[in-house]
């Protein structure tokens, strides 16, 4: 029973702070009150729907779970409200907003990270060690991808800092405690502090991937 009570809290987590960031991003791209409590919505269930479908659970189980969608919205029509309130100070207030969006950021891709490993678990594929910590970054960084394919940039997990990585250690640590502890609740907490603790890390310390700059090899010639 108490991976069910695990599940539920990690699911309320992630999808108030998914909600809260996939908002701020909708307002920061200027949209209407609809569009920012859509993609705060999509933003905190979309990883969720990706799983499901990938562990064969159709309809995803977001369609059944009223709760789930109406804090994710609830969450997202506050948000918006408060933006509002303050929408005088919003842009010198921005660097501090954005300190704040990459705090719920990492907070929600660790919830729903370490949550999806364990439906891995609770549906009979902790043997597939692959498919589970892909199943776990997956639902973490799905609801991301789809608020930045909606607001019209590249999906952050392909450019910004140290992102899926910081996932992926955290659902692989999540099965290696799952499997070598009884301890669930140490488990759990161990893995969402790795996670947060890596995103945090790299963003203070712009940690990133190698990548190809075209324009600098452009002025080389």
């Amino acid at each position: 029973m108490i991976s069910t009570e695990l599940l539920h809290v990690l699911e309320i987590l992630g999808t108030i702070a998914f909600a809260i960031s996939g908002a701020l991003v909708a307002i920061k791209a200027e949209l209407d009150i609809f569009g920012v409590v859509f993609i705060g919505g999509i933003t905190a269930v979309g990883g969720g729907v990706v799983r499901d479908l990938l562990i064969g659970q159709i309809p995803p189980a977001i369609f059944s779970n009223l709760p789930i969608i109406l804090i994710a919205l609830l969450t997202s029509v506050f948000v918006f409200i408060i933006a509002y309130v303050q929408r005088r100070h919003f842009d010198r207030l921005s660097l501090k907003i954005e300190q704040i969006n990459n705090l719920f950021d990492a907070v929600g891709l660790a919830a729903f990270s370490v949550m999806g490993t364990e439906v891995s678990f609770v549906r009979g594929f902790s043997d597939n060690l692959f498919f589970s910590v892909m199943l776990g970054m997956l639902t973490g960084v799905g609801g991301g991808i789809f608020r930045d394919i909606l607001t019209d940039t590249t999906p952050y997990i392909l450019k910004k800092h140290i992102y899926a990585l910081a996932s992926i250690f955290g659902s692989l640590l999540y099965c290696i405690l799952r499997q070598n502890t009884d301890d669930l609740i140490l488990a759990t907490m161990l893995s969402l502090v790795s996670v947060v603790a890596i995103r945090m890390l790299a963003t203070k310390f712009l940690w990133s991937l190698p990548k190809i700059r075209l324009e600098e090899t452009d002025n080389e010639k």
